[in-house]
């Protein structure tokens, strides 16, 4: 005789449990990553300041000001500030012109370094020739001297002893 077939609905779905775990197993190598960044962040205080910055109000003005609190804060803000007053007081066009050709001498050091360029004496004589690295030094001895006519006026004014060359 035959026997009537069981069925169950149950087994056709798998379960939450179930479908969870089989796409921990899919994920394994990105949750490892994604862990390894909570990780990090967590480490780093970053981690803290977003769920502060995601519960918002109170929570973020509280952790703000349990940073300002730490103790090279107060001296980074100050630092931050002089920094300002020193980029205000620059004429845009000359900060422009020396960002841009720091920028160009940097390209150009690290294109050497990856090219595996030295330079030899022969080459390091022949600078003094070179038409640009003549117009960088210039740049470099107007800075200097800028730098240093303004320590020793800055040191006068202050009541400093002067050196033997003031």
């Amino acid at each position: 005789m035959a026997r009537p077939v069981e069925f169950d609905p149950r087994v056709l779905q798998p379960t939450p449990h179930d479908r969870v775990a089989a796409s921990t197993a899919e994920s394994a190598d990105a949750l490892a990553e994604a862990l390894e960044l909570l990780r990090e962040l967590h480490e780093h205080k970053i981690l803290h300041t977003l769920v502060r910055v995601v519960q918002g109000g109170q929570g973020l003005s509280v952790h703000g000001l349990e940073i300002l609190n730490e103790p090279g804060s107060v001296r980074a803000v100050r630092n931050l500030l002089e920094l300002v007053k020193v980029l205000g007081s620059v004429e845009p066009e000359a900060l422009t012109s020396v960002t841009g050709a720091l920028s160009d001498g940097i390209k150009e050091g690290a294109r050497r370094v990856q090219a595996g360029e030295r330079a030899g004496i022969g080459e390091l004589v022949s600078l003094a020739r070179d038409p640009d690295v003549g117009l960088a030094l210039g740049a470099l001895v107007g800075v200097l001297r800028g730098f240093g006519k303004s320590l020793r006026e800055r040191s006068s004014e202050a009541g400093a002893p002067h050196g033997p060359h003031s």
